[in-house]
Protein backbone atom coordinates (compact mmCIF):
# COMPACT_ATOMS: atom_id res chain seq x y z
CA UNK A 1 0.00 0.00 0.00
CA UNK A 2 1.21 3.56 -1.15
CA UNK A 3 2.11 5.92 2.04
CA UNK A 4 0.44 8.78 2.46
CA UNK A 5 1.40 12.11 0.38
CA UNK A 6 2.89 14.78 2.61
CA UNK A 7 1.77 18.41 1.34
CA UNK A 8 2.14 22.09 2.06
CA UNK A 9 -0.08 24.70 1.84
CA UNK A 10 1.22 28.36 0.75
CA UNK A 11 -1.31 30.98 1.95
CA UNK A 12 -2.82 31.77 5.04
CA UNK A 13 -6.08 33.72 3.49
CA UNK A 14 -9.83 33.76 3.69
CA UNK A 15 -10.34 30.67 1.32
CA UNK A 16 -7.56 28.17 3.02
CA UNK A 17 -9.48 29.00 6.16
CA UNK A 18 -13.06 28.59 5.27
CA UNK A 19 -12.53 25.87 2.28
CA UNK A 20 -9.03 24.08 2.01
CA UNK A 21 -8.46 23.41 5.52
CA UNK A 22 -12.68 21.91 6.22
CA UNK A 23 -12.34 20.42 2.77
CA UNK A 24 -9.27 18.13 3.33
CA UNK A 25 -10.14 17.79 7.41
CA UNK A 26 -12.91 15.41 5.21
CA UNK A 27 -10.43 13.51 3.95
CA UNK A 28 -7.80 13.60 6.14
CA UNK A 29 -6.94 9.88 6.06
CA UNK A 30 -5.75 10.24 2.04
CA UNK A 31 -2.78 12.83 3.15
CA UNK A 32 -0.30 14.15 5.98
CA UNK A 33 -0.70 17.92 6.01
CA UNK A 34 2.94 19.00 7.13
CA UNK A 35 2.96 22.50 6.80
CA UNK A 36 1.16 25.76 6.17
CA UNK A 37 2.94 28.69 4.87
CA UNK A 38 2.18 32.48 4.65
CA UNK A 39 4.42 35.55 4.21
CA UNK A 40 4.05 37.05 7.57
CA UNK A 41 4.62 35.38 10.71
CA UNK A 42 0.56 36.70 11.92
CA UNK A 43 -1.00 34.99 8.58
CA UNK A 44 0.81 31.59 8.72
CA UNK A 45 -0.25 31.04 13.01
CA UNK A 46 -3.64 32.37 12.28
CA UNK A 47 -4.42 30.03 9.82
CA UNK A 48 -2.43 27.00 11.43
CA UNK A 49 -4.25 27.55 15.08
CA UNK A 50 -7.66 26.71 12.90
CA UNK A 51 -5.75 23.66 10.98
CA UNK A 52 -4.53 22.10 14.35
CA UNK A 53 -8.33 20.91 15.40
CA UNK A 54 -7.93 18.58 12.44
CA UNK A 55 -3.78 18.77 11.91
CA UNK A 56 -2.52 18.69 15.34
CA UNK A 57 1.07 18.15 13.92
CA UNK A 58 0.94 20.85 11.22
CA UNK A 59 3.75 22.56 11.05
CA UNK A 60 3.93 27.15 10.53
CA UNK A 61 6.00 28.36 8.05
CA UNK A 62 6.70 31.90 7.62
CA UNK A 63 8.99 33.99 4.80
CA UNK A 64 11.51 33.26 2.71
CA UNK A 65 13.17 31.18 5.15
CA UNK A 66 9.88 28.99 5.94
CA UNK A 67 9.74 28.86 2.13
CA UNK A 68 12.79 27.34 1.60
CA UNK A 69 12.61 24.89 4.49
CA UNK A 70 9.37 23.52 2.50
CA UNK A 71 10.69 23.25 -0.77
CA UNK A 72 14.15 21.62 0.62
CA UNK A 73 11.76 19.00 2.52
CA UNK A 74 11.92 15.98 0.25
CA UNK A 75 8.90 14.34 2.38
CA UNK A 76 6.71 16.96 0.87
CA UNK A 77 5.74 15.49 -2.46
CA UNK A 78 2.87 18.01 -3.07
CA UNK A 79 1.88 21.61 -2.58
CA UNK A 80 -1.44 23.75 -2.86
CA UNK A 81 -0.90 27.00 -3.60
CA UNK A 82 -3.33 29.50 -2.70
CA UNK A 83 -1.84 32.80 -3.06
CA UNK A 84 -2.48 36.59 -5.10
CA UNK A 85 -3.88 35.89 -8.57
CA UNK A 86 -0.54 38.00 -9.55
CA UNK A 87 1.97 36.41 -7.67
CA UNK A 88 0.68 32.68 -8.07
CA UNK A 89 2.36 31.43 -11.20
CA UNK A 90 5.85 32.31 -10.17
CA UNK A 91 5.20 30.73 -7.19
CA UNK A 92 4.28 27.59 -8.70
CA UNK A 93 6.92 27.30 -11.19
CA UNK A 94 9.38 27.74 -8.60
CA UNK A 95 8.12 24.31 -6.86
CA UNK A 96 7.51 22.84 -10.15
CA UNK A 97 11.28 23.89 -10.82
CA UNK A 98 11.77 21.85 -7.50
CA UNK A 99 10.54 18.76 -8.08
CA UNK A 100 7.10 19.38 -6.28
CA UNK A 101 3.40 18.37 -7.39
CA UNK A 102 1.50 21.93 -7.76
CA UNK A 103 -2.05 22.43 -7.19
CA UNK A 104 -2.25 26.16 -7.79
CA UNK A 105 -5.92 27.90 -7.12
CA UNK A 106 -7.51 29.69 -10.29
CA UNK A 107 -7.53 31.89 -12.27
CA UNK A 108 -4.31 30.16 -14.34
CA UNK A 109 -2.91 33.32 -14.91
CA UNK A 110 -3.69 36.69 -15.14
CA UNK A 111 -3.26 36.95 -19.29
CA UNK A 112 -2.55 35.30 -22.28
CA UNK A 113 1.47 36.25 -22.19
CA UNK A 114 1.78 35.08 -18.29
CA UNK A 115 0.07 31.42 -19.92
CA UNK A 116 2.61 31.26 -22.45
CA UNK A 117 5.38 31.99 -20.44
CA UNK A 118 4.59 29.99 -18.19
CA UNK A 119 4.24 26.91 -20.55
CA UNK A 120 7.42 27.38 -22.35
CA UNK A 121 9.27 27.45 -18.97
CA UNK A 122 7.77 24.65 -17.48
CA UNK A 123 8.12 22.45 -20.56
CA UNK A 124 11.70 23.53 -20.77
CA UNK A 125 12.84 22.46 -16.84
CA UNK A 126 10.24 19.48 -16.80
CA UNK A 127 12.08 17.98 -19.68
CA UNK A 128 15.95 18.35 -17.55
CA UNK A 129 13.89 16.64 -14.24
CA UNK A 130 13.74 12.45 -13.23
CA UNK A 131 10.07 12.88 -13.28
CA UNK A 132 7.60 15.45 -14.84
CA UNK A 133 5.86 17.08 -11.86
CA UNK A 134 1.82 17.48 -12.17
CA UNK A 135 0.65 20.84 -12.39
CA UNK A 136 -3.03 21.33 -11.62
CA UNK A 137 -5.30 23.98 -11.61
CA UNK A 138 -7.76 24.09 -9.09
CA UNK A 139 -11.10 25.53 -10.41
CA UNK A 140 -13.52 22.84 -9.24
CA UNK A 141 -16.77 23.02 -11.68
CA UNK A 142 -15.04 20.19 -13.89
CA UNK A 143 -15.56 17.88 -10.36
CA UNK A 144 -18.99 18.76 -9.83
CA UNK A 145 -21.46 15.99 -10.15
CA UNK A 146 -24.15 18.48 -12.13
CA UNK A 147 -21.37 18.71 -15.03
CA UNK A 148 -20.30 15.12 -15.18
CA UNK A 149 -23.94 13.90 -15.57
CA UNK A 150 -24.68 16.87 -17.57
CA UNK A 151 -22.05 16.02 -19.98
CA UNK A 152 -22.78 12.45 -20.00
CA UNK A 153 -26.71 13.83 -21.39
CA UNK A 154 -25.45 15.61 -24.24
CA UNK A 155 -25.87 12.66 -26.46
CA UNK A 156 -29.44 12.92 -25.48
CA UNK A 157 -30.19 15.97 -27.12
CA UNK A 158 -28.98 15.49 -30.35
CA UNK A 159 -27.16 17.72 -32.50
CA UNK A 160 -26.04 20.72 -30.57
CA UNK A 161 -28.58 24.41 -31.65
CA UNK A 162 -27.91 26.92 -29.32
CA UNK A 163 -26.01 27.84 -25.81
CA UNK A 164 -27.11 30.25 -23.15
CA UNK A 165 -25.00 31.11 -20.01
CA UNK A 166 -26.59 33.22 -17.63
CA UNK A 167 -24.75 34.24 -14.64
CA UNK A 168 -25.33 36.75 -11.42
CA UNK A 169 -22.65 36.64 -9.64
CA UNK A 170 -22.95 37.79 -5.61
CA UNK A 171 -20.48 40.15 -4.90
CA UNK A 172 -21.38 43.03 -1.85
CA UNK A 173 -19.56 44.51 1.29
CA UNK A 174 -21.08 41.51 3.49
CA UNK A 175 -18.87 39.04 0.95
CA UNK A 176 -16.01 38.33 2.63
CA UNK A 177 -13.72 38.70 -0.76
CA UNK A 178 -15.12 42.25 -1.55
CA UNK A 179 -12.26 44.44 -0.26
CA UNK A 180 -9.80 41.31 -1.38
CA UNK A 181 -7.23 44.06 -2.88
CA UNK A 182 -5.53 41.32 -5.40
CA UNK A 183 -9.27 40.37 -6.84
CA UNK A 184 -9.69 44.57 -7.50
CA UNK A 185 -6.56 45.01 -8.92
CA UNK A 186 -6.71 42.18 -10.93
CA UNK A 187 -6.84 42.66 -15.21
CA UNK A 188 -10.50 41.72 -15.64
CA UNK A 189 -11.86 42.21 -11.93
CA UNK A 190 -14.38 39.87 -10.66
CA UNK A 191 -15.31 39.02 -14.01
CA UNK A 192 -11.95 36.86 -14.56
CA UNK A 193 -11.78 36.17 -11.11
CA UNK A 194 -15.05 34.22 -11.00
CA UNK A 195 -15.93 33.60 -14.64
CA UNK A 196 -13.34 30.49 -14.91
CA UNK A 197 -15.63 28.57 -13.18
CA UNK A 198 -18.65 28.92 -15.31
CA UNK A 199 -16.37 28.83 -18.63
CA UNK A 200 -14.91 25.29 -16.92
CA UNK A 201 -18.41 24.14 -16.52
CA UNK A 202 -19.64 25.19 -19.85
CA UNK A 203 -16.56 23.83 -21.59
CA UNK A 204 -17.15 20.48 -20.01
CA UNK A 205 -20.38 19.76 -20.73
CA UNK A 206 -20.24 21.10 -24.46
CA UNK A 207 -17.03 18.77 -25.19
CA UNK A 208 -15.70 21.12 -27.61
CA UNK A 209 -14.21 24.33 -27.47
CA UNK A 210 -15.62 28.44 -28.10
CA UNK A 211 -13.09 29.98 -30.94
CA UNK A 212 -14.73 33.19 -31.30
CA UNK A 213 -16.45 35.55 -29.34
CA UNK A 214 -17.98 39.53 -29.58
CA UNK A 215 -18.53 41.54 -26.69
CA UNK A 216 -19.94 44.44 -24.96
CA UNK A 217 -18.66 45.29 -21.37
CA UNK A 218 -20.19 48.03 -19.09
CA UNK A 219 -19.16 49.11 -15.66
CA UNK A 220 -21.89 50.62 -13.55
CA UNK A 221 -21.48 49.56 -10.16
CA UNK A 222 -18.40 51.50 -9.00
CA UNK A 223 -17.74 50.20 -6.10
CA UNK A 224 -16.73 47.56 -8.12
CA UNK A 225 -13.56 47.03 -10.55
CA UNK A 226 -14.22 47.39 -14.30
CA UNK A 227 -16.05 45.76 -16.11
CA UNK A 228 -19.37 44.06 -13.91
CA UNK A 229 -20.78 43.35 -16.51
CA UNK A 230 -20.04 41.42 -19.73
CA UNK A 231 -22.61 39.89 -22.67
CA UNK A 232 -21.07 38.13 -25.58
CA UNK A 233 -21.96 35.90 -28.26
CA UNK A 234 -20.15 32.60 -28.63
CA UNK A 235 -19.14 30.54 -31.65
CA UNK A 236 -18.27 27.50 -30.75
CA UNK A 237 -16.03 24.79 -33.41
CA UNK A 238 -18.81 22.66 -34.16
CA UNK A 239 -20.59 25.65 -35.98
CA UNK A 240 -22.76 25.89 -32.87
CA UNK A 241 -23.70 29.28 -31.50
CA UNK A 242 -24.64 30.65 -27.99
CA UNK A 243 -24.89 33.73 -25.81
CA UNK A 244 -23.11 34.35 -22.18
CA UNK A 245 -23.88 36.84 -20.03
CA UNK A 246 -22.50 37.48 -16.94
CA UNK A 247 -23.18 40.41 -14.20
CA UNK A 248 -21.36 41.27 -10.94
CA UNK A 249 -24.11 42.05 -8.84
CA UNK A 250 -25.31 42.62 -5.10
CA UNK A 251 -28.15 39.94 -5.39
CA UNK A 252 -28.12 36.32 -4.21
CA UNK A 253 -25.98 34.18 -7.04
CA UNK A 254 -28.11 33.13 -10.10
CA UNK A 255 -26.71 30.86 -12.45
CA UNK A 256 -28.44 29.42 -15.20
CA UNK A 257 -26.69 26.90 -18.09
CA UNK A 258 -28.61 26.16 -21.28
CA UNK A 259 -27.99 23.94 -24.26
CA UNK A 260 -30.48 23.24 -26.78
CA UNK A 261 -30.32 19.89 -29.42
CA UNK A 262 -32.59 19.30 -31.78
CA UNK A 263 -34.22 16.74 -29.94
CA UNK A 264 -34.36 18.29 -26.46
CA UNK A 265 -32.56 20.74 -23.91
CA UNK A 266 -30.38 20.06 -20.57
CA UNK A 267 -30.53 23.08 -18.42
CA UNK A 268 -28.12 23.53 -15.29
CA UNK A 269 -29.48 25.99 -12.97
CA UNK A 270 -28.02 26.91 -9.22
CA UNK A 271 -30.13 25.98 -6.69
CA UNK A 272 -31.13 24.75 -3.00
CA UNK A 273 -33.11 21.56 -1.70
CA UNK A 274 -33.58 21.24 1.57
CA UNK A 275 -30.58 23.49 3.16
CA UNK A 276 -28.29 21.91 0.31
CA UNK A 277 -26.76 24.35 -1.88
CA UNK A 278 -25.78 22.76 -5.52
CA UNK A 279 -27.08 22.41 -9.08
CA UNK A 280 -30.40 21.13 -10.49
CA UNK A 281 -30.10 19.09 -13.31
CA UNK A 282 -33.00 18.99 -16.10
CA UNK A 283 -33.37 16.92 -19.22
CA UNK A 284 -36.40 18.32 -21.14
CA UNK A 285 -37.24 15.79 -24.11
CA UNK A 286 -38.65 16.54 -27.12
CA UNK A 287 -41.93 15.03 -26.48
CA UNK A 288 -42.44 17.42 -23.86
CA UNK A 289 -41.64 15.08 -21.09
CA UNK A 290 -38.72 16.56 -18.19
CA UNK A 291 -36.61 14.65 -15.86
CA UNK A 292 -34.47 16.53 -12.48
CA UNK A 293 -31.93 15.93 -10.70
CA UNK A 294 -30.50 17.97 -7.93
CA UNK A 295 -26.46 17.45 -6.86
CA UNK A 296 -24.49 19.05 -3.68
CA UNK A 297 -21.35 21.20 -4.60
CA UNK A 298 -18.73 18.63 -3.86
CA UNK A 299 -16.46 19.65 -6.62
CA UNK A 300 -13.26 21.21 -4.22
CA UNK A 301 -13.74 17.73 -2.04
CA UNK A 302 -13.54 15.67 -5.18
CA UNK A 303 -10.88 17.75 -7.05
CA UNK A 304 -8.28 17.51 -3.71
CA UNK A 305 -8.77 13.84 -4.26
CA UNK A 306 -8.56 13.68 -7.52
CA UNK A 307 -4.84 15.49 -7.11
CA UNK A 308 -4.03 13.62 -3.89
CA UNK A 309 -4.31 10.09 -5.92
CA UNK A 310 -2.51 11.76 -9.13
CA UNK A 311 0.92 12.55 -6.85
CA UNK A 312 0.39 9.47 -4.95
CA UNK A 313 0.65 7.75 -8.15
CA UNK A 314 2.58 9.63 -9.79
CA UNK A 315 5.72 9.10 -7.27
CA UNK A 316 4.88 5.72 -7.76
CA UNK A 317 6.12 5.48 -11.12
CA UNK A 318 9.10 8.18 -11.05
CA UNK A 319 9.69 8.62 -14.40
CA UNK A 320 7.51 10.96 -17.21
CA UNK A 321 5.26 8.29 -18.38
CA UNK A 322 2.01 8.74 -15.45
CA UNK A 323 -0.75 10.64 -16.77
CA UNK A 324 -2.37 12.95 -14.29
CA UNK A 325 -6.40 13.43 -14.84
CA UNK A 326 -7.45 15.84 -17.98
CA UNK A 327 -9.69 18.11 -15.72
CA UNK A 328 -7.03 19.10 -13.46
CA UNK A 329 -4.18 20.22 -15.98
CA UNK A 330 -3.41 23.99 -16.48
CA UNK A 331 -3.74 23.77 -19.97
CA UNK A 332 -7.51 23.49 -19.17
CA UNK A 333 -7.49 25.93 -16.78
CA UNK A 334 -5.50 28.65 -19.22
CA UNK A 335 -7.97 27.27 -21.69
CA UNK A 336 -10.85 29.04 -19.87
CA UNK A 337 -8.22 32.18 -19.01
CA UNK A 338 -8.15 32.33 -22.58
CA UNK A 339 -12.03 33.05 -23.32
CA UNK A 340 -12.59 35.33 -21.00
CA UNK A 341 -9.59 37.24 -21.98
CA UNK A 342 -10.61 37.10 -25.28
CA UNK A 343 -14.21 38.33 -23.99
CA UNK A 344 -12.23 41.27 -22.29
CA UNK A 345 -10.33 42.40 -25.34
CA UNK A 346 -13.49 42.32 -27.47
CA UNK A 347 -15.07 44.67 -25.02
CA UNK A 348 -12.37 46.86 -25.00
CA UNK A 349 -12.52 47.49 -29.22
CA UNK A 350 -16.50 48.02 -28.78
CA UNK A 351 -17.33 44.11 -29.65
CA UNK A 352 -15.37 43.75 -32.52
CA UNK A 353 -15.03 39.90 -33.13
CA UNK A 354 -11.47 38.41 -31.72
CA UNK A 355 -10.80 34.99 -31.61
CA UNK A 356 -9.94 32.49 -28.83
CA UNK A 357 -6.28 31.62 -28.16
CA UNK A 358 -5.35 28.05 -28.65
CA UNK A 359 -3.31 26.04 -26.71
Amino acid sequence: MAERPQIAILGAGIFVRNTYIPRLAEISDLFTLKAIWSRSEESAKGAVEIARKFFPEVECKWGEAGLDEIIQDASVIGVAVVLAGQTQVDMSLRLLKAGKHVLQEKPAAASISEVENALSSYNSFSATLPSRPIWAIAENYRFEPAFVESKKLMAEIGDMMNVQIIIEGSMNSSNPYFSSSWRRDFTGGFVLEMGVHFIAGLRMMLGCEITLVSTNTSHIDTTLPPPDIISSTIQLENGCSGVFVMVVSSRSPKVLWRVVGLKGTIQVERGNKKGVHGYSVTLFTAGGQSNSWFYPFSGVTEELKTFLSDISRATLKKDHSYQAEPRLSYLEGARDVAVLAAMLESGKRQGAPVQVKRF
